[in-house]
């Protein structure tokens, strides 16, 4: 079994800065790709980030976060992190972290979401 518990959402202004966390708990669940997708209210769930578990794989993101999003991951702390600056309106939604996904599709196993709110 498998366990994602994100942290770290909130309400920001535009232009400011958070840092989500994901800790991961479970059999070998570091030994596997992490992503970030996110839901805003009334549409799809959307790619955002994903980091590899092979050590100096590159990541790959969603071109919406490009340059102000970044993931990283601590396997000795079971935890992946999403590091976002410059934060829009646009980037409200429901983070939530993301077992295995395969490029922008996402794995089977789901955390509960942490809410980000960027206020105008």
């Amino acid at each position: 079994q498998v366990q994602l518990v994100e942290s770290g959402g909130g309400l920001v202004q535009a232009g400011g800065s958070l840092r989500l966390s994901c800790a991961a708990s479970g059999r070998t669940s570091m030994s596997y790709d992490m992503g970030w997708f996110r839901q805003a209210p009334g549409k799809v769930r959307e790619f955002v980030a994903a980091a590899s578990s092979r050590s100096g794989a590159s990541s790959y993101y969603a071109d919406s976060v490009k340059g102000r999003f970044t993931i990283s991951r601590d396997n000795a702390k079971n935890t992946v992190y999403l590091q976002m600056i410059s934060l829009k309106p646009e980037d409200t939604a429901v983070y939530y972290c993301n077992l295995n996904p395969y490029g922008p599709l996402p794995g089977a196993y789901w955390g509960q979401g942490t809410q980000v709110t960027v206020s105008s």
